[in-house]
């Protein structure tokens, strides 16, 4: 991380019970008693394919600040919540997140979403508009179908195979896994204490055959949905609940083609405008980025809802300077998160 931020305080982790046993969150409570902090509410942050609640450690410590309690969740078969059984895919996530507001007696509550997250934001909004009012989606959540004739399994390895192989790698120690972060290209500058706990909570196993806590199983079956699921790929344009998306201006590897950009969103579903000088992963670390992903939710409360069936349908073909194997969809290639 740039700087020195203050430490958000730690989380309380809290375990809820959803279908076949215990969904780990860890909760931020407020920390202002400002008057205005008493319209801002809880909200649901929901982390990327291969990540866990802690990679939103730096968005809870902006969303505190501003009167909200943040629950973020390790989604069904990653870290706290890796022993939960299938069946996994996003429909098993939206279904989490509703018994998660019944554990916490919440009529509703919005929703922030990064990467994969940001499609089960748009999913569980779309098929509960009256429990999550408002949709925030960072870098994710806007998916383009597979050009018909596609090989799926292709494409699947293309855009998460190797994700999936690193979860199958072990590690000597929690050092050895720390570098392996470290020296990702798009986290090298934003190396801290946030990054440092998400990647610490990732870890399962002992010495010297330390390894992910990801399910290899949950990862496919969430990237599959992201790909090729219709449900999923149409939630964005269904949602009749304010909805907006912040893009990273960088990609993965912080490459200069980010998954999306204004060519790519030209019909896109809900409003969407980049957060500068990001990459996918420092979208959710800096304090200019949590700061906009803060303020949007913020201006959706007072946002009329759009009217149904009025949104433009999204494109169903990736823009020519990008094949179908790098699709905006899911964590990909590069991603350790």
């Amino acid at each position: 991380m740039t700087g020195r931020p203050e430490p958000v305080p730690a989380g309380c982790e809290l375990r809820v019970p959803v279908a076949g046993g215990d969904l780990a969150v860890t909760h931020w409570p407020a920390t202002t008693t400002a008057p205005t902090a008493a319209a801002a509410g809880p909200v649901i942050a929901l982390h990327g394919i291969t990540a866990n609640g802690l990679a939103l450690t730096a968005l809870a410590r902006t969303l505190t600040a501003a009167g909200h309690d943040v629950y973020a969740p390790d989604l069904r078969g990653r870290a706290g919540s890796r022993a939960l059984p299938g069946p996994y895919g996003l429909a098993a996530h939206a279904g989490d997140l509703l018994a998660l507001l019944d554990h916490l007696g919440l009529p509703s509550a919005p929703l922030i979403g990064h990467s994969m997250g940001g499609f089960v934001a748009a999913l569980a909004a779309a098929r509960h508009p009256g429990r999550f009012p408002r949709v925030v989606l960072v870098d994710g959540g806007i998916g383009f179908p597979a050009p018909a004739g596609t090989d799926i399994d292709a494409l699947l390895e293309a855009v998460i195979g190797p994700a999936m192989r690193r979860l199958a790698m072990t590690f000597p120690d929690r050092d050895a896994y720390r570098a392996f972060f470290r020296n990702h290209p798009a986290l090298a500058r934003h190396w801290g204490p946030d990054v440092q706990c998400y990647v610490d909570r990732d870890l399962t196993g002992s010495p010297p055959a330390l390894r992910s806590g990801c399910v290899l199983e949950a990862v496919r079956a969430d990237g599959s949905d992201v790909l090729t699921d219709p449900e999923t790929l149409g939630a964005a344009a269904r949602l009749t609940v304010p909805a907006t998306l912040l893009y990273a201006e960088r990609g993965l590897l912080d490459e200069p083609q980010a998954l999306y950009d204004a060519g790519r969103l030209a019909a896109c579903p809900v409003p969407a405008r980049p957060v500068p000088d990001t990459n996918h992963y420092s979208i959710l670390l800096t304090p200019a980025a949590t700061g906009a992903t803060a303020e949007a939710l913020a201006s959706l409360a007072s946002r009329t809802p759009p009217a149904a069936g009025h949104r433009p349908a999204p494109s169903h073909q990736p823009p020519s300077h990008q094949p179908p194997s790098h699709q905006p969809t899911t964590d990909q290639a590069g991603d350790h998160a």
